[in-house]
């Protein structure tokens, strides 16, 4: 069943601009996406998270998870900013638990670790990462391969190969932990 078809999601157009979400990505129960969104394929987005694109667009690239309790918007144009913000999420990225992403820039592979901001105008370069707990102030830029940690946050050191490719076994294991979930749902396992 796609999730546009779940009634236990909310899917709302506005200003003529529906959610487009890729038939094989996962979007759980709980979840709000309205207007402007677009969802990759193999994406995830979790359990009560908010997608709001009704003053910009959202797009979430393939294989990116939205994890639990997370809100996701962008900001409007205006004369400082014509284009305003939108909240552009690449393939391949973590976001974790509880975020607060917010008219920014998230390249490929990029990480957001759970409990943070990311404020208007930020870029989160492919492999950055934002650790935990963290406040990434408006235009702020996390270069490649860089940690930043702090409210506000601050650079801390460069990313190992190592640490690299444990981001990307997260990719992996979410996109199949999607996968079961969605299975669950769809036999109509009781939910606990």
């Amino acid at each position: 069943m796609s999730a546009a078809k779940r009634r236990d999601v909310t899917i709302i157009a506005l200003g003529g601009k529906a959610p487009q979400i890729d038939p094989s990505a996962f979007i759980a129960p709980g979840c709000r996406i309205i207007g402007d969104v677009t969802i990759g394929p193999d994406a995830s987005v979790w359990y009560n998270c908010v997608i709001r694109g009704d003053v910009n667009r959202v797009v979430i690239g393939a294989r990116s998870n939205i994890q639990d309790g997370t809100v996701i918007h962008c900001d409007s144009p205006d004369p400082r900013s014509p284009a305003g913000c939108p909240t552009l999420i690449g393939d391949d990225v973590l976001i974790g638990h509880m975020a607060m992403i917010h008219g920014c820039v998230i390249h490929d592979r990029g990480f957001v670790g759970l409990s943070t901001t990311v404020m208007n105008g930020c870029v989160i370069e492919s492999d950055g990462m934002l650790a935990a707990g963290a406040l990434l102030t408006p235009g702020k830029r996390i270069g490649a391969r860089q940690l930043w940690g702090g409210r506000p946050a601050a650079f801390m050191r460069d990313l190992t190969d190592s640490a690299l490719a444990e981001m990307q076994a997260g990719v992996a294991h979410y996109v199949a932990n999607a996968k079961a979930h969605a299975a669950a749902l769809a036999d109509g396992a009781p939910e606990s």
